[in-house]
């Protein structure tokens, strides 16, 4: 039964029996399943949570250890991707905005590639 096939409550009974368990040692198994599920399914919330913080994709994205060149390059790829929506939405201050923050970020790279 633990080769992770489909197994019926007969299987699952039957087997029971073979161990001998009577109803209280039943009883004491299946309030340990509960109370392991109800902690692994508090544990996946508090990870879901903790996961979904701020601090938590600001300390994952600082693992990284990303060279400057590097953080330059994602920068650019986000106010590409800007300056292509606020393009198509005519929003054209946005553009200028973002055009100034390229500035800044072509000397980074220019600087990497020297």
């Amino acid at each position: 039964m633990t080769d992770n096939k489909r197994v019926s409550n007969k299987q699952i009974l039957d087997k029971i029996n073979d161990l001998k368990v009577g109803d209280e040692g039943l009883n004491a198994l299946a309030i340990k399943i509960v109370s392991r599920m109800v902690k692994l399914k508090s544990m996946e919330d508090w990870f879901d949570h903790v996961n979904k913080s701020e601090i938590a994709g600001s300390v994952a994205y600082c693992d990284l250890d990303l060279t400057e060149e590097e953080e330059a390059l994602g920068e650019a790829a986000k106010l590409m991707t800007l300056m292509n929506m606020f393009q198509e939405d005519e929003e054209y201050e946005k553009c200028a905005i973002i055009k100034g923050r390229m500035e800044q970020v072509n000397k980074i790279l220019r600087k990497g590639n020297k």
